[in-house]
């Protein structure tokens, strides 16, 4: 394909003419290489490399290849559109592999225009050390609760090996650990993570790192997740009101969901009159739309808190951001 064709392509899917077709298709990418760094047997170990779609034709990624069995590529995201994101996910095959591996996966697009593009990624797969199971999953649980789960380490390999500590790097992930048995080459050794009510509501995915006494390799990661639903909740999180004047109106649908059957009593934003049918039925998700009146007095871009309350004695609050550019009458 000429240089022409290039810088053609290049300014058709907004960039800049000077922009060659391969770093187009690889701007795609803010990190192309990730290392797992050292992990246990039967881990859970991924890694999702996001896609920036930074033009103004939709993406589409066909197939993702991978040079080695100790990844499997997965294509989160076919479809892109214009200022969206995406995600290919690299699945290290812990439960298979053993030893440093290390793969180059291969991403090929197909629309607006055909290019390949190489993502890397390593890490080595110690044998002496295996998680059951390769993860702790939460699932989805009550916010604001505790909830405590707990996966097993076994070893096999040095008499004097032992787990020294357990670390987290969130306050609100709480581990402990401790030796279960012992033997002729062997250990095994419980991990509890407990997430305490002080954990932000929503989907959350971390890590604790096992340390133990083996210098070469003392610190192995061990994946936790979980999704923590609020008594109640408000969706889009982030309401767009886009440009309005004082007295203007604009009509956004809502979306409120609870863990119980609730009614709803008041939606209030400051600066704005806030104005909706009240559901008749108690049910567990209200889908309707609001209409946003810009009362104040200020000027220019605004954000704020909406605040959507339950009817009832014991009456639920819930949070979302409005953001607003108010302008002059």
């Amino acid at each position: 394909m000429s240089r022409l064709s290039l810088l053609a392509i290049a300014t058709i899917i907004g960039f800049a003419p000077s922009t060659s077709l391969a770093e187009a298709a690889g701007a795609f990418f803010p990190i192309t290489t990730h290392d797992f760094g050292t992990v246990a047997v039967a881990s859970k170990t991924e890694h999702r490399f996001e896609v920036v779609n930074q033009s103004n034709q939709r993406l589409h990624i066909q197939t993702v290849r991978a040079s080695c069995g100790c990844t499997t590529p997965i294509v989160e995201t076919p479809y892109i559109e214009p200022g969206q994101n995406g995600f290919v996910l690299a699945r290290f095959n812990t439960d298979t592999f053993r030893g440093k591996r290390g793969a180059t996966l291969t991403v090929v697009f197909d629309k607006p225009f055909y290019h390949e593009v190489r993502l890397r990624v390593d890490g080595y797969i110690r044998q002496d050390m295996v998680f059951h199971p390769g993860s702790i999953d939460f699932g989805k649980q009550p916010h604001g609760q505790s909830h405590t789960r707990s996966a097993k380490i076994l070893y096999a390999g040095r008499d004097d090996w032992s787990v020294v500590e357990v670390l987290s790097n969130k306050p609100w992930l709480l581990v402990d650990v401790k030796q279960e048995s012992r033997g002729t080459q062997k250990a095994t050794y419980e991990v509890s993570v407990t997430v305490d009510p002080s954990a932000p509501a929503g989907y959350f995915q971390d890590e604790v790192i096992i340390v133990t006494n083996d210098r070469s390799m003392p610190r192995v990661p061990l994946r936790v997740s979980g999704d923590l639903e609020a008594e109640l909740s408000i969706s889009p999180q982030t309401i767009a009101i886009g440009e309005v004047k004082p007295g203007e109106s604009v009509v956004k649908q809502i979306v409120v969901r609870g863990r119980e059957p609730f009614l709803i009593d008041s939606i209030e934003a400051a600066g704005f009159d806030v104005t909706f049918t009240p559901p008749a039925q108690a049910k567990t998700t209200h889908i309707f739309s609001a209409t946003f009146t810009a009362t104040g007095d200020a000027v220019g871009p605004q954000s704020g808190t909406v605040i959507v309350k339950t009817k009832g004695d014991s009456a639920l609050f819930a949070n979302a951001m409005m953001t607003a550019n108010v302008r002059a009458k």
